[in-house]
């Protein structure tokens, strides 16, 4: 068989694509003979790259319709969406089995100014893989391993807790729909990406009050005893409706009716904060606000992490550490006098 034009054998074993008019010398990374092989070499002959029937883009295909993608909550299939439109430009055509993790950091280094998407690449990277592996497309997981790019301290903006006397001004002058959000945010001491998915079902006025869940992040599963002031809010809220409203039917729901994302809520609490002059305390700060507030009644890291789901006592420490300072240096003060 005669042997396709323009390969030349290194002397070290190492086949190229050489050719002098225009000049050209590429690498092949495949054995002569295989499929890759023959598909690499159409490429540098056409100048164009051929779509592999195993390639990015049709396992991204694959995964957006599988159920498993479905399951995820919106917040998170909202913040992969990019990436993988970012893949299929880049990628799509590649296919899958020729990725390498020293790809994975050049992606990742080509977005470092966006650190967080930088960071979603190898995520996504790795999710796909876990079906290309199912799928026999590829024997490993390139992303396995891969170090997460750090924020640049320039960058960080730490969540700056509500003290008392943002909360009792917000408490006495948002909107009651803004004041139910802040609400659930401090008396559940959840994400907000988890305050979008309570339902009235998951809500039991009985005594005290409780709303239930189960963490998106986590995948843990809590019930929480409403605070006064919680408890207050979805009694007000249900009466506002009008009518008994449907388990299934949301909290948090847009004046249409339909269900508010995370980013709604963002959005609409951001406006009412900058109102009242309280845009430098944001969401995430409510959970901090309410493990301090937990802190401050006493409770142990045990205790708080059955409220607030942590997983490890790092966050714990950390958000509860601030609230224990401050009750020590108070109690100092009274003996110090």
């Amino acid at each position: 068989m005669k042997r396709k034009k323009y390969l030349w054998n290194h002397p070290k074993g190492r086949v190229y694509f050489r050719r002098k008019n225009p000049k050209l010398l590429v690498r092949m990374l495949h054995p002569e003979g295989t499929a890759e092989f023959d598909a690499q070499y159409w490429e540098i002959m056409t100048g164009k790259r051929a779509e592999s029937k195993r390639s990015w883009k049709a396992l991204i295909e694959i995964v957006l319709q599988s159920d498993e993608w479905a399951d995820l909550s919106p917040r998170y299939r909202k913040d992969l969406e990019p990436v993988f439109a970012y893949l299929i430009v880049k990628m799509g055509k590649m296919d899958v089995a020729r990725l390498t993790q020293a790809d994975i950091y050049d992606a990742m280094e080509a977005n470092r100014h966006r650190v967080r998407f930088a960071n979603y690449i190898a995520t996504a990277i790795s999710m796909l893989s876990k079906v290309a592996v199912k799928k026999r497309w590829r024997s490993d997981n390139p992303a396995i391993g891969v170090s997460p790019k750090a924020m640049p301290k320039t960058k960080r903006k730490p969540h700056v807790p509500w003290p008392d006397a943002a909360v009792d001004k917000f408490r006495a002058e948002a909107s009651d729909l803004a004041r139910l959000i802040f609400e659930i945010g401090v008396g559940t001491v959840q994400r907000p990406g988890d305050w979008p998915g309570f339902t009235w079902g998951d809500y039991d006025p009985s005594g005290d009050g409780s709303l239930t869940l189960r963490q998106n992040k986590t995948d843990i599963p809590l019930t929480l005893p409403c605070t006064e002031h919680l408890k207050a809010a979805l009694e007000k809220a249900k009466a506002d409706l009008g009518f008994t409203p449907l388990p299934s039917r949301p909290i948090l729901c847009k004046p249409t009716g339909g269900a508010m994302g995370y980013y709604y809520i963002a959005h609409l609490m951001l406006s009412e904060r900058k109102r009242l002059g309280l845009a430098a305390y944001d969401l995430h700060a409510l959970r901090y606000r309410g493990v301090m507030e937990l802190a401050w009644a006493g409770c142990d890291d045990d205790e708080i992490a059955s409220y607030s789901g942590h997983t490890t006592k790092a966050m714990i420490a950390k958000y509860a550490g601030e609230a224990r300072q401050q009750m020590r240096a108070k109690q100092a003060r009274l003996k110090r006098h």
